[in-house]
């Protein structure tokens, strides 16, 4: 059987013994299936009995299961970039949400477009959004399905989120209408990240355990997409790889989600790859050796002939398709979530057995007695420590961050993420600006305030704001200065019109964390309506210093500046509003009511008499021009403005 692992792999790239090499070669389809936060021990192959997964398990028969697959990384667009690279989290630096993936890494689709292979990316969830959550990731792709600007509904799913079936449905659809040529399609099924919702039947046969229903459904999602490449005949000359990009805490370690730790709960993943033209159907095909899910790149070049890469953390996993068995590979585990808390990050090794999580008060575990990591043998003298320490200090010798490793997030896009659970600052790397990151709190004792303020955020993505208000209020009694807490709570008092507790806790909030532009904005929002104008005045100041391309606080602290009377400053405001958004009315009005202000009716006048001919039905451009003709002293000019704004209000 070994021999015959081998022949088949040597198909892929060399021609039969004993006849002529072929003037063609038929390269393999490609075909990537990620599914999110899927542990591999809730996975019937894996040895998990409370979940049937028909369809991976049946690829699995077909290919080869790695009981021993571990991602670099628990967050979805860090682990995906690391898959689409070969590398390291600390290499490719998209190491928080909305990073750009420099061009000075090449990625999966645009190693194999270069093939002359047709590519497309189908996303389950905005998070992988190249426009907005994962920019550069969609390099190479002749489409990538990203999410619509303007969703049809205000609910999670299909605003932020696909259900599996639909990601598979548009990814047949693409084939259908382009069935020639070799293909690399990318298929991601988002449906086992919380909250956990699966659609019926699975809602009734894993009622008691819904993660594992999610997981039942997008296992059918898959199989659904496989029995659509049988009928196509394209299952059988396709390398097909299924991985889960990271695990799900489930309440180990007192992590009922994921990101924030490194245990083998979130790091530890199925990975099964089936190869073109291998034998179908043998049970035997486990790889027991430890690999990582940077090795997954490599190998795919490695299978269809095209170069290697120049760069890469990972390696071609080919070997172990031949029948012989490498030793195990060092896994290392990169966090830079708790961050966006104030938390130290977390970095980890696993190797012969041993796991070494480097934190404020470091862990060590001999996971051949210890799977569960529970039984922390830390001692800073243990040469084991020393060893782990070596290496993770060998990982990245003397190498600055990278320099795309901080990010501005848009006010839209914090909302989405708010909407998929995720936490934290606005601003990415401004949640600390401490150098050395053990003199930052240990995320093992603040992980219950992380669990409340999940819950907050799920409970008002569902408006159900008396239970995210209580679970803030939770996470205050913990912890009073969480600047997390302080800003949700702050915030969800704005939206409920309790303006003056708005300012409260958004000041509380500024207090401990001084950088936080989106803070600072809502706190201005706040200050205003309680007509607190200086204050407002102030903390819009601030927010803009801090992010100075936030279109919406250009806006306010113009109008705040109009009721302070100064409408130069005002005008200002508006001008630099209308540098970002060029075409936005409301700042084309505000800065013609600045120039009224200023008694600089000619400008105002030229603004609005353009405005006009495109905003016709609309009474405040008349209005204004009411106004400025007065002001000119062309009193019939005014007289008629004002009669077609009374028509317009009228109308209404």
């Amino acid at each position: 059987m070994k021999a015959l692992y081998a022949l088949a792999i040597c198909c892929l790239t060399s021609p039969s013994i004993g006849q002529a090499a072929p003037k063609k070669t038929v390269r393999p389809n490609v075909f990537l299936v990620t599914i999110d936060t899927l542990r591999a021990d809730h996975v019937h192959c894996y040895g998990y009995q409370r979940v049937e997964t028909p369809a991976i398990d049946a690829l699995a028969s077909d290919g080869f299961r790695f009981a021993q697959a571990f991602t670099p990384s628990p967050i979805t667009n860090t682990s995906h970039t690391s898959i689409f690279t070969g590398l390291m989290p600390s290499t490719h630096g998209v190491t928080d949400f909305a990073v750009p993936l420099s061009p000075a890494h090449p990625t999966w689709a645009e190693l194999l477009h270069k093939q002359g292979y047709h590519t497309a990316a189908f996303i389950g969830a905005v998070i992988l959004d190249s426009k907005s959550l994962a920019p550069g990731l969609d390099r190479g792709f002749d489409f990538y399905d990203n999410f619509p600007e303007r969703s049809p509904t205000k609910s999670r799913r299909d605003r932020v989120e696909r259900r599996g079936m639909v990601v598979v449905q548009h990814a047949e659809a693409w084939l259908s209408a382009h069935p020639t040529g070799a293909h690399f399609v990318w298929v991601h099924l988002y449906d086992p990240h919380d909250p956990y919702e699966p659609p019926a039947p699975y809602s009734q046969i894993y009622k008691d355990h819904l993660y594992d229903g999610e997981i039942a459904y997008a296992d059918s999602a898959l199989a659904n997409f496989i029995a659509y490449l049988k009928k196509h005949d394209w299952y059988a000359n396709s390398v097909i790889v299924v991985v889960g990009d990271h695990g799900e805490g489930l309440g180990e370690h007192h992590e009922d989600t994921h990101g924030i730790f490194l245990y083998d709960s979130t790091t530890h993943v199925p990975l099964i790859i089936k190869l073109a033209a291998a034998p179908a159907g043998d049970k035997s095909k486990v790889i027991d050796a430890q690999v990582r899910t940077t090795d997954i790149l490599p190998t795919v070049l490695d299978l269809v002939g095209a170069p290697d890469l120049q760069e890469k953390d990972g390696e071609s996993l080919k070997a172990y398709f031949a029948g012989s068995e490498p030793a195990a590979r060092t896994v290392f585990g990169e966090t830079d979530y708790p961050l966006r808390f104030g938390w130290a990050p977390l970095r980890s090794v696993r190797a012969e057995g041993i796991k070494f999580i480097e934190a404020p008060r470091p862990e060590l575990y001999d996971l051949h007695r210890d799977a569960g990591e529970l039984d922390n043998k830390y001692e800073p003298w243990s040469v084991q420590v020393q060893k782990s320490r070596g290496m993770l200090a060998a990982l990245r010798p003397n190498k600055p961050p990278p320099e795309s490793s901080r990010s501005a997030v848009g006010e839209g896009t914090i909302n989405e993420l708010k909407a998929l659970g995720y936490l934290g600052s606005a601003d990415a790397g401004s949640a600390t600006n401490v150098p050395e990151p053990s003199l930052l709190p240990d995320p093992k004792d603040r992980i219950e305030e992380l669990n409340l303020l999940h819950a907050a955020m799920i409970a008002s993505a569902d408006n159900r704001a008396a239970e995210a208000r209580q679970s803030l209020e939770k996470v205050l009694q913990l912890n009073p200065k969480s600047p997390t807490a302080l800003r949700d709570l702050g915030e969800l008092e704005l939206h409920a019109g309790d303006y003056a507790k708005a300012a409260q806790h958004l000041k509380e909030a500024m207090e401990v964390r001084p950088d936080d532009a989106s803070v600072a904005f809502h706190q201005g929002q706040a200050l205003e309506k309680i007509h607190d104008l200086a204050g407002a005045r102030d903390a819009l100041e601030t927010s803009l210093k801090l992010l100075p391309g936030r279109f919406q606080a250009r806006l306010l602290l113009g109008q705040v500046y109009l009721a302070l009377k100064d409408a130069k400053a005002a005008e200002d405001q508006f001008e630099a509003a209308l540098l970002l958004q060029s075409n936005s009315v409301e700042a084309q009005l505000a800065l013609a009511k600045a120039q009224i202000a200023e008694g600089n009716f000619d400008e105002a006048l030229r603004q609005l008499e353009t405005l006009s001919k495109i905003q016709s039905n609309n009474a405040e451009v008349f209005e204004l021009l009411a106004q400025a003709y007065t002001g000119l002293g062309k009193l019939v000019e005014a007289h008629q403005a004002e009669s077609r704004a009374r028509v317009l209000r009228a109308g209404k």
